[in-house]
């Protein structure tokens, strides 16, 4: 059995995650969680981990208008505390530290109307500060890693860049979306194309390479593409709400773009495009245990 030490407690991810272990991997893995805000952890001892599993970090960033201390804080715990916590892990002897980066390193979804697919080729390129905090994170502990040569152990990193995850309790855009499915009489049906990842999905994948020590970048995603008209729609269902979805109403979304600032945004990332090529998220092991329609429904229950 692997140990595994998840950093940073009360986290959506890491959360699911132990509750998705005690399910389904409680004789292969198991897990400990710390807390990373008071600093304590830096006097914690890593050495009985085979993995660390970390997860602390401010999410979900209004790019706007923020101050300087805010875009300092995003640095202080998105990058340098990860590097940190990954240099300890060394130190200490484990045999394997996992990341949470985000898609969010590729920049902006594109605007409406415009494709944007990404590839193993495709360049990381943040457009905000809090990409950017994501992006040194996802560098500075990939250049940890070390094959075990003179003497030295294998210090393998795991570095995940998943879209948008959502399920039962998750934060950021699902509730949004959520909340328009419930009210909303009419809906735009935008041809748009988004990679996403159910939550249950990630933690599958999150097993897999644990047991297995898989190290390098990794792109899971759902098997199929989402589109934001489709997911509200099996949302409205599960909740015998009658909403109507068409292109008729596409205007509405042409309208919000004329006007500039939140709205203009938000119409934009609510039916902008960006997704993963399927071929840089296939693996040797199967990890998409629910389809959208499915993973919708198990979400809906427990709302």
């Amino acid at each position: 059995m692997k140990r595994v030490l998840i950093t940073g407690a009360n986290s959506y991810i890491g959360v699911s995650f132990e509750n998705y272990v005690k399910c389904y991997y409680a004789s292969e893995l198991s897990i400990d969680t710390i807390d990373m805000i008071d600093g304590s952890w830096r006097e914690k001892d890593f050495s009985s981990y085979d993995i660390v599993f970390h997860v602390a970090g401010i999410a979900h960033a209004d790019v706007g208008k923020v101050r300087k201390e805010t875009k300092a804080d995003y640095y202080a715990i998105n990058t340098d505390l990860a590097i940190e916590n990954a240099r300890k892990a060394k130190q200490h002897g484990v045999k394997q530290f996992v990341f949470m980066s985000s898609a969010i390193v590729y920049g902006d979804s594109a605007p409406y109307g415009k494709m944007k697919r990404i590839t193993k080729e495709t360049e990381p390129h943040p457009s905000n500060f809090y990409g950017d905090s994501k992006w040194r994170a996802d560098k500075g502990v990939r250049e940890l890693a070390s094959e075990g040569t003179d003497g030295e152990k294998e210090y393998c990193v795991t570095v995940l860049r998943p879209p948008m995850v959502y399920g039962r309790g998750c934060k950021g855009n699902y509730p949004l979306l959520q909340r328009m499915a419930k009210k909303l009489p009419v809906f735009p049906d935008v041809k748009n194309e988004r990679s996403m990842l159910y939550i249950d999905n990630l933690c599958e994948f999150l097993a897999q390479v644990m047991i297995r020590g898989a190290g390098g970048v990794f792109w899971p995603q759902n098997a199929q593409y989402t589109r934001t008209s489709e997911m509200v729609k099996l949302i409205a269902d599960c909740h015998m709400h009658r909403i109507s979805v068409s292109s008729m109403w596409n205007w509405m979304v042409k309208l919000a773009l004329i006007f500039p600032g939140k709205t203009r945004g938000l119409a934009n990332k609510a039916f902008g495009n960006m997704a993963y090529d399927h071929d840089m998220s296939k693996y040797e092991f199967d990890y998409c245990k629910f389809d959208l329609q499915a993973s919708i429904e198990m979400t809906e229950r427990e709302n």
